[in-house]
Formats: C-alpha cells, sequence, structure tokens
C-alpha cells in the first residue's frame, strides 16, 4: 500500500504530494493526518531541509472530507455529537496544529480543486502557487456544515474578513484568477509549469542560512496573534542567537569584502 502523503527531498526541497487521488485526496483519513504529524517532526528534526511544497497527486489537490463517508456515516461521521466533538479535535483539526508548528516555510503549489477542508488546507501553506485549471471553495455550508479544521482562521488572514465571508457565505467557487487578485495566492502559471515554478520558488527560499529561515517562519506565525511588544521582544530574543551562527559570520564576511 502506497504512502498517503508522499514524500520526496532534493537539495533541501521536501515535496509532500497528497496521494489519495481515489477520494479525491481527501485529508480526513486518520493514516493521512497521522502522515501529516509525521511529515512536520521529520521537517524539524531535519537541518537540511529548508523548505516544503505540498501538492495533490493527479488533477486535485484536496476535496477536502471524504463526502462518500459523510453519505454512509462511516467513521467520525457515523459517532454521536459528543464522540464527534472529540473526533474533530482527536482528528482533523491536528492537521493545523501540525502545520501551525512547521519551522521551515511551506508552498502550496495548488494542483486543481481546492474544496473544503482542501481550501482549508491550501489556506495553512505560507504561499501559495496556483495552476490555471485550480479553484478553491469554503463549500461547507452549502453541505449544512461550518469549517471544523479551523478554515474560519486561516481563510481570513488570507484574504480579509469581507472576502472570507463572501466564500464561507455563499461557498461559491472562486477561480484561480480571482484567487490572485483577492491575494488568495501568489501567483497563477500554466498547469504544466506549476511544480516547475512553486520549485524556482523553493529554492530562491533553500538558499538562504537554515537557522536565519526557521527563525524568520516562526517570528512570522507568532505575530499573527500577537501584540507589537512581544513580536519586538521575540525578535530581540531571536536576534542574538542569529548573530552568533556560522552562515551569518560568513555571509557578513563575503559582504564585507564586495
Amino acid at each position: 500500500m502506497s504512502e498517503p502523503l508522499q514524500i520526496e527531498i532534493t537539495d533541501g526541497v521536501a515535496v509532500w504530494t497528497i496521494n489519495l487521488p481515489q477520494v479525491g485526496n481527501a485529508i480526513t483519513d486518520k493514516n493521512m493526518i497521522a502522515a501529516f504529524e509525521r511529515a512536520v517532526d521529520e521537517a524539524n528534526a531535519d537541518p537540511a531541509v529548508r523548505v516544503v511544497i505540498l501538492t495533490g497527486a493527479g488533477h486535485i489537490f484536496s476535496a477536502g472530507g471524504n463526502v462518500r463517508e459523510m453519505a454512509d456515516e462511516q467513521g467520525l461521521f457515523g459517532l454521536d455529537p459528543v464522540d464527534q466533538r472529540h473526533g474533530y479535535a482527536d482528528g482533523i483539526q491536528r492537521i493545523p496544529r501540525a502545520l501551525n508548528r512547521c519551522e521551515v516555510p511551506v508552498i502550496g503549489a495548488i494542483n486543481g480543486a481546492a474544496v473544503g477542508a482542501g481550501c482549508d488546507l491550501a489556506m495553512m501553506c505560507d504561499m501559495r502557487v496556483a495552476a490555471e485549471s485550480a479553484f478553491f471553495a469554503e463549500s461547507f455550508v452549502q453541505l449544512g456544515l461550518i469549517p471544523g479544521d479551523g478554515g474560519s482562521w486561516f481563510l481570513q488572514r488570507a484574504i480579509g474578513y469581507e472576502r472570507a465571508a463572501e466564500m464561507s457565505f455563499t461557498g461559491d467557487r472562486v477561480d484561480a484568477a480571482t484567487a490572485l487578485e483577492w491575494g488568495l495566492v501568489g501567483r497563477v502559471v500554466a498547469d504544466d509549469a506549476l511544480l516547475d515554478e512553486a520549485t524556482a520558488l523553493a529554492r530562491r527560499i533553500a538558499k538562504n542560512p537554515p537557522h536565519a529561515l526557521r527563525m524568520a517562519k516562526r517570528l512570522l506565525t507568532e505575530s499573527r496573534t500577537g501584540s507589537l511588544d512581544s513580536t519586538l521582544n521575540l525578535a530581540a530574543a531571536m536576534q542574538p542567537l542569529a548573530h552568533q551562527t556560522t552562515e551569518h559570520k560568513d555571509r557578513v564576511a563575503r559582504w564585507a569584502k564586495r
């Protein structure tokens, strides 16, 4: 049986591919959830990994939840309400918690539909590159649901409250061109150029010193919810550590010789 999340690492760039195309690369399966946690832990522990590209196998990024399992009331969807509440906390919500503690930048290479929890997964990435055929839909409300995976937190931080409200209250699709206009993605490229574009961005990131990259990622993450004072205090604590790294000293020495 193939891994639900395939991982390949080349020159400091880890490519994570959601590999359940037969169910639209759904991410609610317990094995997939555990695979995300392992991938984050391995990236955090491996100083050679400097950046991650997250994409989907086939022509779908992720359809989010497995709607067939919902219809058949299987797994999480067959539990009583009290157990379902714990099921969300112990299940799908482990993915945003894992990605939020990922120490390296994550680029979403959105190769197709990003729907429901799949849309939210894209928002959990630090940067997003979309194929022209990609689209996004915060579609929970159309199924009589709400984003149980943290989408209400991530989406509005990506595009602002008003746009997030429009997506959340209508459930309508947002095509790649509109996603670019709204700031949902950073760039849109031809389908066959998606991974090349994402890899080029990843390599520009990976050429920088790894300790500085990881601290910069943490500072940005904490700044999402922290006050200016707490952000300044964290920066003041991190910067002396950066000054002591070999990479910093080597780069400053090379710069001074120009």
